[in-house]
């Protein structure tokens, strides 16, 4: 196969598949003028190149396409769903075409009159009836792999010269155009113009290579760093730092041109959602957010397959029917949304839907059917544990496997997958509501952080992501105790189970008495489950090089993998999630165990909370909630640059602003480093600078003091001294960014605030800050787990809501919580990040008492105290 014909394959498998998204967009939208152009240049341009090697019947097919498209760019056509779906039938022709000449390098011989006659009807203006020939399945064809898979370096587009009309050709025989860097469709949910964008192709071969030269490098650099250590020579320090700093900076590098938009997985989705929804006589709403999120191109073609067979169980058998929906209250459209966004090194992937939820009885009914379990057993498992049953391998609830799918057929393979690239899989599902399922991924696979342990004499790496903190056991730590010979600790009034790594690996089968009174132990978490595992020595984290496991020891389930240590020697990478399935270990709290089995994991103000503890401008500590704090950076003195008197520092592609913390700055002498805090949410970021970082700590939030220090939210007693906490919300101001906008304090001691924001940012920003001011705060991050709580019988004084979440809105839930029930008459504040004309009206609409902009606390605390001062019956 030439090159000619390759670049033409690579090319023409990309603009199909944009093809399929701009149709659906088009379909939604008839008039949208500029995604009707790229279609038809798109479709233009695989004709003319067709025309141009040569591909006969490539050119007939696209040729009579082009000609449909045509009168409806022009107008003298109204663009149909039908005439929608004859299109899209062509485009599936011509993949099936394009995938067997790739194959074979030649057209396949083949009939394509029927097809072909339908789309000239269509251009006569005649209509369009009986069913659309198809060249390939109806529901969810199969597109292709390219040639060549590309990545794309963008560079700074040219705006596109105006195209000159086409004029419009008979339909067969078709005429030859000469051939156009095909352009994609503009992405759903747009309406202007499209630009494109010229690329440089690069194979995936050669990028594999620079990854493989970039993993050994590091290898390199840990052994260089390791011989330092130990030899303490000076001399070789500073350039060994800079050589550091350079691997660090060029394995990043590196590490962006694997990195793709988790939008190039769900792309056919939306098709497959159409077929779907037309074979099944169905109404389905496919809602697609945080498509921009990217992660590891590895590790996206892994999730590609469970992702498809988990959004057709939700439309087969998740969504119901439109009577069923009619007849239960809900709207006739389904909805099935897909949400990605990053959390902790992590990639978090939602996939859910309104519709039926699974159904406890059911699946009680088959466990104990299949001989699963007992009776008794199953009367004391909670309602979750009875869920994650649909994950046995061959369990379904559904009544007859369909064609399409079968809840729970296949789930066992979904779940397989996911933990093969150590992710973790959970789900949250209410009868008659919906199901949403929740997938935890890592960012790459190729190299990772990890922590170096010492078991039984031999060393091993866990990866820095499944680590929640180190335990030191005994020696004035936390004891290990013996319940029924199995080991536990007692950490934080949860009773962790342990696991004694060098006996699971039978690496020191009789330990020497008291030998477990020392130690550390890795507390470690698996999906909800939560337990520690015994190691003899901590020694450091290290970027490590992540190797397959070897076939011969692919049985062992507890490794994920090897690598090599900066000293050359190889050990193995444990997995927390074998290590949990071949122990059948694990722990929740007893809090988390009740707001699991309820439907929710809501944080109240009232529990302890993680702190970051740190010093700045004076002796006394200071505190910010850990999950407020995105990064720690250690940044060298030179990476330090100040415009119009603010420091900056570009960071990941962009510049971010410096806040100095000690109320004056002086730059940081030459060779030395600035402890920085990052804080970040979606594109924006605001670096604090700091003198030291002491700990990280649990402790119980009760800030007491005075609240008129600008910058500090009050006094608490933390780890036995006093310590400032911060008002996050102050020093994010002083970035000069749009975080926040300025805005009188009330307290209203002993008042039950219940919290319902899907951000986690802003939880944690608000739920001290309203503490502080007196309230009782519960918060929630969705709508549909704070109704969960008044199905429960909670009782709260005021709701503050967010407008924008997933699933059931702020909109949405004012509504339900007027419609009747116990908070029919609460007090409601609206929060949002929009102000847009009218929006306060359409807040009061839906049932809010009033409205503040997102975040502006001095506002919400306003807001407050006015809200609760109106009797009941407002």
């Amino acid at each position: 196969m030439d090159d000619l014909l390759a670049d033409f394959l690579t090319e023409t498998n990309e603009g199909l598949g944009a093809l399929d998204v701009a149709l659906l967009k088009l379909e939604k939208a008839p008039d949208d003028r500029p995604t009707l152009s790229e279609i038809f240049r798109s479709v233009h341009t695989i004709k003319g190149t067709c025309g141009f090697l040569g591909l006969s019947r490539l050119e007939k097919v696209a040729h009579a396409a082009e000609n449909v498209l045509g009168r409806y760019r022009d107008g003298s056509l109204r663009v149909t769903p039908e005439g929608i779906t004859l299109i899209l039938s062509a485009i599936d022709a011509l993949k099936v075409i394009v995938a067997a000449l790739e194959a074979t390098g030649s057209e396949p011989p083949g009939q394509d009159g029927a097809l072909i006659a339908q789309l000239d009807a269509a251009w006569r203006g005649e209509p369009i009836g009986g069913a659309v020939p198809a060249a390939a399945p109806a529901a969810a064809p199969a597109e292709p792999e390219p040639f060549i898979d590309p990545f794309e370096v963008a560079v700074v587009p040219e705006a596109p010269a105006a195209e000159a009309p086409v004029p419009e050709p008979a339909p067969p025989p078709p005429a030859a155009a000469p051939a156009e860097p095909a352009v994609a469709a503009a992405p759903a949910g747009g309406g202007g113009p499209v630009a494109q964008t010229q690329t440089i192709r690069v194979s995936v071969d050669v990028l594999e290579d620079l990854m493989t030269l970039v993993s050994e490098l590091v290898l390199t650099r840990n052994q260089l760093l390791q011989l330092v250590r130990a030899r303490s020579d000076a001399g070789l320090t500073v350039p060994l730092q800079r050589l550091s700093h350079i691997t660090s900076e060029l394995q990043e590098g590196v590490m962006k041109t694997r990195m793709q938009p988790i939008g190039n997985a769900w792309q056919k989705l939306p098709r497959i959602v159409r077929d779907l929804a037309n074979e099944l006589n169905k109404k389905i709403e496919l809602v697609m957010k945080g498509a921009e999120t990217e992660l590891d191109r590895q590790v996206l073609e892994l999730i590609k397959d469970p992702l498809t067979h988990m959004v057709r169980n939700s439309g087969d058998h998740g969504l119901e029917t439109p009577e069923q929906r009619r007849a239960a209250g809900k709207p006739e459209l389904g909805r099935i949304t897909l949400n990605a966004y990053h959390e902790g090194g992590h990639i978090i992937i939602e996939i859910g839907d309104d519709g039926r939820g699974l159904s406890v009885e059911k699946i009680k009914a088959k466990v104990l059917g299949q001989g699963l379990t007992t009776e008794a057993e199953l009367a004391g498992m909670s309602e979750r544990e009875v869920q994650h049953f649909i994950f046995r391998a061959g369990f379904s609830t559904a009544a007859a496997v369909t064609s399409v799918s079968g809840r729970g057929v296949g789930m066992d393979v979904v779940k397989t997958n996911v933990e093969k690239i150590g992710g973790t899989i959970e789900l949250r599902s209410v009868e008659g509501k919906g199901t949403t399922f929740f997938i935890k991924i890592p960012l790459t696979l190729a190299i990772v952080s990890a922590l170096i342990v010492e078991a039984g004499g031999e060393r091993f790496a866990i990866p820095q992501i499944g680590v929640v903190e180190l335990v030191r056991a005994g020696g004035g730590g936390s004891t290990i105790e013996r319940i029924d010979q199995t080991p536990v600790m007692r950490l934080r009034d949860r009773l962790l189970p342990l696991v004694s790594l060098s006996r699971l690996l039978r690496l020191d089968e009789v330990p020497a008495p008291g030998e477990e009174d020392g130690g550390f132990v890795v507390v470690t978490q698996v999906g909800p489950n939560v337990f520690g595992i015994i190691v003899d020595k901590v020694f450091d984290t290290e970027e490590i090089v992540v190797k397959p496991v070897a076939p011969i020891l692919r049985h062992v389930s507890m490794f994920s993998g090897n690598t090599i240590l900066g000293d050359g020697s190889v050990i193995m990478i444990l997995d927390p999630n074998g290590i949990a399935r071949a122990t059948g270990v694990g722990a929740d709290g007893p809090a988390e165990d009740a707001a699991r089995d309820s439907g929710f994991a809501g944080s109240r103000s009232t529990e302890r909370t993680a702190l970051l503890l740190f010093r700045a401008g004076d002796d006394t500590p200071k505190a910010v909630p850990l999950g407020l704090v995105s990064r720690l950076e250690d940044l060298p003195a030179d990476s330090i640059e100040v415009s119009g008197g603010q420091p900056l520092v570009q960071y990941r592609g962009k510049l971010m602003p410096l806040v100095p913390m000690s109320g004056h700055w002086m730059p940081p002498a030459p060779g030395t480093r600035q402890a920085v805090l990052v804080f970040s949410d979606e594109q924006r970021a605001m670096g604090l600078m700091v003198d030291s970082i002491l700990d990280v700590v649990e402790e119980q939030l009760a800030i007491e003091g005075a609240q008129d220090r600008p910058g500090f939210l009050g006094n608490a007693v933390i780890c036995g001294k006093v310590t400032d906490v911060m008002d996050c919300a102050w020093w994010l101001r002083q970035a000069g960014d749009d975080w926040f906008k300025p805005t009188s304090t009330a307290t209203s001691p002993g008042k039950r605030v219940l919290l319902v924001e899907d951000s986690a940012f802003f939880r944690h920003l608000l739920v001290p800050g309203l503490t502080a001011a007196g309230y009782e705060v519960t918060a929630v991050d969705t709508g549909a787990q704070a109704l969960r709580l008044r199905e429960q019988g909670a009782m709260f004084d005021v709701i503050v809501s967010d407008i924008e979440m997933p699933d059931l809105d702020g909109f949405g839930l004012a509504r339900a919580v007027r419609e009747g029930g116990l908070w029919q008459e609460l007090p409601m504040i609206a929060m949002s990040s929009h102000a847009e004309p009218g929006h306060g009206q359409r807040c009061r609409n839906a049932g809010f008492t009033t409205d503040v902009g997102k975040s502006d606390r001095e506002a919400l605390l306003s807001a407050l105290r006015d809200s609760l001062s109106i009797p009941a019956g407002f």
